[in-house]
C-alpha cells in the first residue's frame, strides 16, 4: 500500500465547475481531498469504513470527507481504491473549541425519559440508522444548497449542550428559528428516504442527495412529502413546528456525509451572515 501525506489548509478549495461546501478541517467539518485525475475512472474512497462522496472539480476527482465531532486532532487517513490498487492518503485535522449552551426544558421526560420512552427512543434510533445508511450511486451530486428556511440563525452546530443543567450530546445540526407554519424547502435536488414522528426529533424528513450525502429536517408541524418522492431544489417538504424536544418553533437541520454529522453551515456559507444578522434586529 502506498501512503502519501497531504497538509490541507482550512480554507475553501476554489470551485470552478461545481459549488462545493466550504472546507473546514476540524471535528465536525469537511475536508476536500484530491484523489485522482478525472480522465481516469472515478475511484472509490473510504474513511473509517464508510464510503465517501467523490465529485469532479478542476479536472480532478475530489473526495468530500465528513469529519466526526469526536475525531482526534492530527493525521487522519482515507483509502482510495482504483483498478491499479489501493492508496492511503493522510490529511490533518486541527482542533476547534465549541462553546456550551444551557437550555431549560419544561417537559422533564425530554431530559430524563421513562422506561417506555427509552423503548421508543431505541426503536426510533433503528429507523434513523436505516435511513442514514442509504447510499445511492450517481455520477454527479448537487452540493449547491440553499437555506431550507427563511428565518433567524438560532443555534450553531457542535455546541456542548446542557438541558436543565444536565450534560447531553453536542448539538448535531443547525437551528433556524421561524414562525410555526413557515415553509421548509429542499436545499437541492433529492429523493425522500423516509418520514416519521420521533421522540426527540418530532416530525422528521430525511432526504438522499446521492453518494451518502443526506439531510434531515426535524421538529416539523406538517410533512408534505412521501418516501420515494423525487424533489427539485426549492420544493416544499412541510412546515416549521415545535414537535419533539424543543424550546420553541424552529427547524433543526442535519447534514450527513459518509454517515457522519457535519456542520450544515458549510453548505450555505454565503447565507450565514444574512441569517445571523436577524439576531440583531
Amino acid at each position: 500500500m502506498i501512503k502519501r501525506l497531504l497538509f490541507l489548509s482550512i480554507l475553501p478549495v476554489c470551485a470552478s465547475a461545481t459549488t462545493l461546501p466550504e472546507q473546514l478541517a476540524v471535528p465536525g467539518g469537511i475536508v476536500h481531498v484530491p484523489v485522482g485525475d478525472s480522465k481516469t475512472p472515478m475511484p472509490q474512497v473510504f474513511y473509517q469504513n464508510h464510503r465517501v462522496l467523490v465529485t469532479q472539480q478542476d479536472l480532478k476527482w475530489l473526495a468530500l470527507v465528513g469529519i466526526p465531532l469526536d475525531a482526534k486532532v492530527g493525521p487522519q487517513n482515507i483509502t482510495v481504491k482504483t483498478p491499479k490498487g489501493d492508496t492511503s492518503i493522510s490529511f490533518q485535522i486541527s482542533d476547534k473549541k465549541y462553546p456550551a449552551q444551557y437550555l431549560k426544558i419544561k417537559n422533564k421526560r425530554m431530559v430524563n425519559p421513562s422506561a417506555a420512552d427509552e423503548k421508543r427512543i431505541s426503536d426510533d434510533r433503528a429507523v434513523i440508522e436505516r435511513a442514514l445508511s442509504t447510499w445511492t450511486e450517481q455520477a454527479t451530486v448537487d452540493t449547491d444548497f440553499i437555506p431550507p428556511v427563511d428565518g433567524r440563525l438560532s443555534s450553531l452546530f457542535g455546541l456542548k449542550r446542557f438541558f436543565n443543567k444536565q450534560p447531553k450530546d453536542p448539538h448535531s445540526g443547525l437551528d433556524i428559528a421561524a414562525s410555526a407554519g413557515t415553509p421548509i424547502k429542499a436545499p437541492a435536488a433529492a429523493r425522500v428516504i423516509d418520514t416519521g414522528s420521533f421522540y426527540y426529533n418530532g416530525n422528521t424528513v430525511f432526504l438522499d442527495h446521492g453518494q451518502g450525502l443526506i439531510s434531515g429536517y426535524f421538529h416539523m408541524t406538517e410533512i408534505d412529502v412521501k418516501p420515494g418522492q423525487q424533489l427539485k431544489q426549492g420544493d416544499i417538504l412541510g412546515t416549521v413546528g415545535k414537535t419533539g424536544r424543543v424550546t420553541g418553533p424552529h427547524l433543526h437541520w442535519n447534514i450527513y456525509l459518509n454517515n457522519t454529522k457535519i456542520d450544515p453551515a458549510l453548505f450555505i456559507a454565503r447565507d450565514i451572515p444574512r441569517l445571523d444578522a436577524r439576531n440583531n434586529k
